[in-house]
């Protein structure tokens, strides 16, 4: 299955026990969430995914457990996050191996590679997999910067597809737009910046809200794509006050708590991650309850 680099792809989130094992179960429940309203891939081991908190035994098997429930339905993407590019490398083929279409991959972790070192990173990866690759620009959280003139070398090597645009600059979109046309593709990355990034230019969007707002997250997408832009304007500014709960150091929890509202997860996190409590927890639960109150009708998104 070739990616099509376009539509909502959930940065899902990794379901744990309360011996803090995987708890396949109740993923299952939010993975077919995300299938029946109609999302255009799944993106595995994100940091909403707890990436890295997860073995390689673990990622391996949320992989083919994915694979297996989407059923060539939709592209599944694991996020490769290395600290070197010999793991990189080994990563991305047993990704390979166990069935994923794709890799969102980020630049060295903890080194702060500089321009020339995160060039051949990415490249060498690319170089030994077939897997397309999407890269994940975030110098905001991540403190490297992934510029339009490195990716004139990247593009070098033809699985290197999409950018994870994050940099939290609109404007970047019409850059990118203007020196590469469509031989990258944009999927934007940042909730609170979504719908103006689609209307920008952007591809697709990789979300987070979307584990527990599945279907309002998709009828976003396909009302801008269809022209619906008022509607999809209305949806989004109820959507706004729960994007924001990506936009902060406690997206896991906050994700989470909002997946148990909807009923298709819950909160369990992996130490040294901790459930929300107190007035923090109050208050991320005022604002879930608040978008449940007022949570809108959505057209029939799909015939669009």
């Amino acid at each position: 299955m070739a990616i099509e680099w376009k539509g909502v792809m959930p940065a899902v989130t990794t379901k744990f026990t309360l011996e803090d094992t995987l708890d396949l179960q109740t993923f299952e429940v939010n993975i077919k969430a995300q299938l029946n309203a109609g999302v255009h891939g799944i993106v595995l081991g994100g940091t909403l995914g707890e990436a890295s908190t997860l073995s390689d035994d673990e990622k391996r098997e949320l992989t083919k457990v994915t694979v297996g429930i989407v059923d060539d339905k939709v592209p599944v993407l694991l996020n490769l996050a290395e600290q070197t590019t010999k793991a990189a490398v080994l990563t991305a083929q047993k990704a390979e191996e166990d069935g994923a279409k794709g890799l969102m991959m980020l630049p060295p972790m903890r080194y702060k590679a500089d321009g020339r070192e995160t060039v051949e990173y990415f490249k060498t990866v690319a170089n030994n997999t077939s897997l397309p690759i999407m890269v994940y620009n975030n110098p905001v959280d991540y403190g490297i910067e992934v510029t339009l003139g490195m990716f004139e070398e990247l593009l070098k090597c033809e699985n290197i597809e999409a950018v994870k645009e994050s940099t939290r600059d609109i404007s970047n979109i019409t850059r990118i737009k203007n020196q590469f046309g469509d031989r990258l593709k944009i999927m934007t990355g940042v909730d609170t910046l979504a719908l103006e990034s689609l209307l920008m230019g952007a591809d697709g969007w990789i979300a987070g809200l979307v584990c527990a707002f599945p279907r309002e997250t998709v009828a976003i997408y396909e009302l801008q794509k269809a022209g619906k832009i008022q509607e999809a304007l209305e949806i989004y500014r109820w959507f706004l006050p729960l994007l924001e709960l990506d936009i902060n150091s406690k997206l896991v929890q906050n994700i989470k708590l909002a997946e148990v509202a909807i009923g298709i997860g819950t909160e369990n996190v992996r130490a040294p991650r901790l459930p929300l409590v107190g007035e923090e927890r109050e208050r991320v639960l005022a604002i879930i309850e608040q978008g449940l109150q007022n949570r809108p009708t959505l057209p029939n998104y799909k015939s669009l």
